[in-house]
């Protein structure tokens, strides 16, 4: 029986605007299983953000009950959220947020040095990991040497390289074209079937079909699609 490895129960958030509750998320429940590939799919203004950063311990909800992998989160305090940030959450980012003055290697290597992992092991982590994801012959490039495409490859390589619990992606192919978008989704498909957990966070209805669940977020609230 596949084991859940996130679940949020009856989850809301909520800012207030002046003296006006704004409830940006409703009571929202979500499971995520080991192995899924789930896609939330919403338009601006839906809550979709605001459930991108619960889900990625950068923010706290309102209320309601958020496990990842054994944690309890919405119990955690400043450090405890960092750490399980980058132990247990992959960050793929719609533009790319390399450091434009390190090679694509040196770019993967970062988490790995928060990590405190020693730096012989660190190089041969981060040059298995760009291997993996087809960029061996573009290790030693910086991201201004590198298509669109090669530059998400090492923001993904550099997500992936800590081993997390899940690969968190929020408009992975939002900058970049159709083609090249489509051979970003192959990669994904690709690491799903290598056995690793995503989520994938988009506004766009053809990327979200490459994901073996979507689930809808409309005005703060969750709705689930069914075949």
């Amino acid at each position: 029986m596949a084991r859940h490895i996130l679940t949020m129960q009856d989850i809301s958030k909520s800012y207030f605007l002046g003296n006006e509750e704004q409830v940006v998320l409703d009571r929202i429940s979500l499971a995520v299983n080991q192995g899924d590939f789930v896609a939330i799919l919403g338009p601006s203004g839906s809550g979709k953000s605001t459930l991108m950063n619960l889900i990625g311990c950068l923010d706290s909800p309102t209320s309601g009950e958020y496990r990842l992998s054994d944690h309890k989160v919405d119990e955690l305090d400043e450090s405890e959220l960092a750490a399980i940030r980058n132990k247990e959450i992959g960050f793929v980012f719609q533009q790319f947020q390399l450091l434009p003055r390190l090679s694509a290697r040196q770019n993967v290597e970062l988490p790995l040095i928060y990590a405190g992992v020693s730096e012989k092991e660190r190089k041969k982590r981060a040059s298995d990991m760009l291997e993996r994801v087809g960029l061996e012959e573009k290790m030693d490039n910086r991201p201004n040497q590198l298509s669109g495409g090669q530059q998400q490859r090492v923001a993904i390589a550099r997500a992936l390289v800590t081993e997390p619990t899940i690969l968190l992606a929020d408009e992975p192919t939002g900058a970049l074209d159709q083609k090249t978008g489509q051979q970003i989704m192959e990669l994904f498909h690709k690491l799903n079937q290598e056995g690793k957990s995503i989520i994938m966070i988009t506004h766009d209805q053809g990327i979200a079909g490459n994901a073996g669940r979507i689930v809808h977020i409309l005005d703060g609230r969750l709705r689930e699609e069914h075949a």
